[in-house]
C-alpha cells in the first residue's frame, strides 16, 4: 500500500466518522474517529445525559434541551425518571434499561438507532456507565458505528472528592466493594498500597463493616464520609478511619454514601494492628478464621512482614533458645 493510497483512506475516515480496519505494512489497523456534530450525518446517536444526584436545580440546560428532543429515553428505572421529566415539563416515551435486562434491550435500541433515532441514555441519579448501567450499550453503539456522545454533569464521586479535604490529585475511583466479607477484603488488600486517595460508594446497611475492613487493611489513615450529597441533609464526617468508625457505632447513618480514603503515602504506615501485641494479635483474627490458629498466625504474618515460625512462637510464647 503506498502513502497515496494511504492517505485517501484517512481521508474517507475522516469525512464518515466511523470506524474502519486497513492493513499496513501486514499490520491490522483500528482507527476510531468520531465527528459528533458532522452536519452530514443522518443516522441515529446514543446521548448519554446526567442527571441530578438529589437536588433538581443541578440539571444543566443542555440536559434538559436532549431531553426534550430525543425521539426516546432509555431509564434505568422509568418511574424514577418520569418525575424527573414531570418536573420540568419534558414528554418522551421511555424504554427500561437497568442490569437484570440489558442482554434483553441492547438489540432493540440498536435497532431503533439504526432506523435514524435519536436516544438518550439516563440512570436514576448521576453519570451513566459509574456504577450504574451504560457501558454495555455504549460499547454495542461503538461496535455498530454510531456515534456516542456524553453530556458533563452531576457525579458524586467527584463532587465529594474535592470538598474532601484530600488529595484531590491523583485519585482512584473504584466504586461499589464486593458485598461479601471475604471478597471485600481480597480487594482492599490489592488496593492498599495505592498512593491515590480512592473513592468508594457503600450502602448504609452496610458501611460500618465496610469501614471496619477499610481500617483492618489499611490502617488508620486520612478518612471522609459523606452521605445525602447536594440534599438538604448533606454531611460529612471527616478524620482519621477509627474515628469515623467510633462515631457510626454510636449514632446510625442514612442515605447514599461516598467514602474516600488517602493514599498510601509511606510503606511502613500506622496499621491498626500495631496497637496489639502480636498474641493479641492473633486472638483479635481467630473468630474471622473460625478460631483456626494456623489461618490466624498466616494471616498476622502476612500483615506484620514476619515469618510464620515467628508469629507461631510469639503466640504460643515459646522463649527461643
Amino acid at each position: 500500500m503506498d502513502i497515496s493510497s494511504i492517505v485517501d483512506i484517512l481521508i474517507k475516515l475522516y469525512k464518515q466518522g466511523y470506524r474502519q480496519y486497513h492493513y499496513l505494512k501486514g499490520r491490522k489497523i483500528l482507527l476510531r474517529k468520531q465527528r459528533s456534530f458532522a452536519k452530514d450525518y443522518i443516522g441515529g446517536t446514543l446521548f448519554l445525559v446526567p442527571t441530578p444526584i438529589g437536588n433538581l436545580e443541578d440539571i444543566t440546560m443542555r440536559a434538559l434541551r436532549i431531553l426534550s428532543e430525543v425521539d426516546r429515553i432509555a431509564s434505568e428505572d422509568t418511574r424514577n425518571t418520569l418525575k424527573l421529566l414531570n418536573h420540568f415539563q419534558i414528554k418522551k416515551p421511555q424504554i427500561s434499561l437497568h442490569e437484570h435486562n440489558v442482554k434483553e434491550r441492547i438489540p432493540q435500541l440498536l435497532a431503533m438507532l439504526k432506523t435514524g433515532e435519536k436516544i438518550a441514555q439516563v440512570s436514576d441519579a448521576g453519570m451513566p456507565s459509574i456504577s450504574d448501567p451504560g457501558y454495555e450499550l455504549v460499547k454495542a453503539c461503538l461496535q455498530e458505528n454510531i456515534p456516542v456522545i456524553s453530556l458533563p454533569g452531576a457525579t458524586a464521586g467527584m463532587t465529594a472528592l474535592i470538598a474532601s479535604g484530600l488529595l484531590p490529585q491523583p485519585f482512584f475511583f473504584y466504586g461499589f466493594l464486593p458485598r461479601k466479607k471475604k471478597d471485600q477484603l481480597t480487594t482492599l488488600d490489592a488496593l492498599k498500597k495505592r498512593e491515590e486517595t480512592q473513592i468508594f460508594y457503600e450502602s448504609p446497611f452496610r458501611v460500618k463493616e465496610t469501614l471496619a475492613n477499610i481500617l483492618e487493611i489499611y490502617g488508620n489513615r486520612d478518612f471522609v464520609l459523606c452521605r445525602e450529597l447536594t440534599k438538604l441533609y448533606e454531611e460529612y464526617l471527616r478524620g482519621r478511619c477509627a474515628e469515623v468508625l467510633e462515631e457510626l457505632e454510636s449514632n446510625s447513618i442514612k442515605g447514599e454514601i461516598c467514602l474516600l480514603v488517602s493514599g498510601c503515602l509511606n510503606k511502613k504506615e500506622e496499621a491498626a494492628w500495631q496497637i496489639f501485641s502480636i498474641k493479641e494479635h492473633v486472638e483479635k483474627l481467630l473468630p474471622k478464621n473460625e478460631n483456626n490458629a494456623k489461618a490466624a498466625i498466616k494471616e498476622v504474618a502476612k500483615l506484620r512482614e514476619m515469618k510464620k515460625q515467628e508469629v507461631y512462637a510469639a503466640y504460643h510464647e515459646i522463649e527461643k533458645k
